[in-house]
């Protein structure tokens, strides 16, 4: 973190969490409005949009260590001694000391408003139309998250500020970072059915997260959170303020599951739960008969295990793409929210269904 008050505020400092007994309910008010549109004239083609709003009041959540500073700043010539922020004796002139721990008690913080856009297009393209057999289909699929607004109010006695598009270090209120635009694009080969190949399904998936900002209130110091580039160190040509790269990456998978044939049912002896049934004869006479069950046995043989198993193979991050660098995220230089460091990553799975 950084002290816009003290150049002796160590990166790390204690931050004490406690509670507080006079929290009460969260609320929250939304609504949504959505449209689904599958058009006659493009068969398989399926759109929709949903554009949502969301208005979150008196959240119970931490303020956190930085926030908490900059919104408690020390009293020129007094050495701060909380009841939040609680400082060391300076070893510099006119200059507030070191912050040596925060308290920071959990609140009904005054609310959040989010705002954002989640659109699908589905395409399935069906072999059969071209009237030369079934060759399998393919289904491609575009989904996404456009993320329009995102205004927090720490408290009642501030005026919320955007946090759309910006890292949000690990831990911090209501959630982690919130890039404008997330997108997946995949799509997927399924064998033609009644055929060896009915059990293939193969596809491809690219994730991409876009470009967004850095933790720029802390890189330069900035004590206006709704303005993070406007730091001392952040100013005119901008030493510290950075943004963050967006990030692709592909991933790959194959499944076959086994659909073997059903084997032909036999006929073998039965019991009713009468335990049979009286049936006139050819003379005349009854005669109890035990009933004849057309049950069908389960296959003792490697096709019983083999039947409805399928086996996977697949890869993440096939190009061994590396997170980009956030400078924010001092603990490992990247946003664990939304990426991760494995790299490429094969592997392989086994399932059985009975």
């Amino acid at each position: 973190m950084a002290d816009p008050f003290s150049s002796q505020t160590e990166p790390q400092i204690e931050e004490r969490i406690i509670g507080n007994p006079n929290l009460h309910p969260e609320v929250a008010y939304e609504w949504t409005y959505g449209i689904v549109y599958s058009p006659k004239w493009i068969k398989g083609l399926t759109l929709s949009a949903d554009w949502w709003h969301i208005d979150m009041r008196d959240i119970v959540a931490f303020r956190g260590a930085q926030t908490l500073i900059v919104e408690n700043p020390p009293t020129p010539g007094v050495v701060q001694n909380g009841p939040i922020v609680f400082r060391g004796v300076s070893s510099i002139p006119g200059e507030a000391g070191p912050v040596q721990f925060v308290i920071d008690p959990s609140n009904n913080l005054s609310g959040a408003i989010l705002e954002g856009l989640d659109y699908e297009a589905i395409y399935i393209l069906d072999s059969t139309i071209f009237g030369h057999g079934d060759w399998g289909r393919l289904t491609t699929t575009v989904n996404g998250t456009w993320l329009s607004r995102f205004e927090f109010q720490a408290a009642p006695e501030f005026k919320r500020f955007g946090i759309a598009g910006t890292f949000q270090p690990p831990g911090g209120t209501l959630t982690n970072s919130l890039p404008w635009n997330r997108a997946n694009f995949s799509i997927f080969y399924d064998g033609p059915a009644d055929t060896w190949m009915g059990g293939l399904d193969v596809g491809a998936i690219v994730h991409w997260t876009g470009q967004y900002e850095d933790d720029n209130a802390t890189l330069t110091g900035s004590t206006k959170l709704q303005e993070p580039r406007s730091g001392p160190l952040g100013g005119g040509d901008e030493v510290r303020a950075r943004k963050v790269s967006a990030w692709t990456t592909l991933d790959l998978i194959l499944n076959y599951t086994f659909n073997l044939p059903p084997p032909a049912p036999a006929e073998v002896p039965g019991f009713a739960k009468d335990g049979g049934k009286n049936v006139k004869m050819k003379d005349g006479k009854e005669k109890n008969v035990v009933p004849v069950s057309t049950a069908e046995y389960g296959c003792s043989d490697w096709k019983w295990w083999l039947n409805n198993t399928t086996v996977t193979l697949g890869m993440q991050n096939v190009l061994d793409e590396d997170p980009p660098f956030v400078a924010g995220s001092f603990e490992n230089g990247y946003d664990e929210s939304v990426a991760n460091i494995k790299g490429r990553f094969w592997y392989v799975g086994l399932k059985k269904r009975f």
